[in-house]
């Protein structure tokens, strides 16, 4: 198996890695609510891709939630209790 013969100095290995750097990301905006996105990808805060809805908000599943949540309540409510007869002996 083969075996590096001398250590590479800190100043090799440094100039080898100096051109990997960073580079900045691009952004867009969205075309629906104007917020910044980055480039093909839906918009986290409306949910849409290229003017098509595709993706479900967080404040719209809470409002789905809680309209769920009265309409149970309200069932409940309309429903009469079971009468319980008492037997007598």
């Amino acid at each position: 198996m083969p075996v590096p013969k001398r250590k590479r100095s800190r100043a090799r290995k440094s100039k080898r890695n100096a051109n990997k750097g960073l580079e900045v990301k691009a952004f867009t905006s969205c075309q629906n609510c104007k917020s910044p996105i980055f480039p093909h990808q839906a918009c986290s805060q409306c949910g849409f891709y290229k003017g098509i809805k595709v993706l479900k908000t967080k404040e719209e599943r809470f409002a789905r939630r809680m309209t769920e949540k009265k309409k149970r309540a309200q069932q409940k409510m309309e429903q009469p209790e079971p009468v319980v007869q008492e037997q007598s002996e």
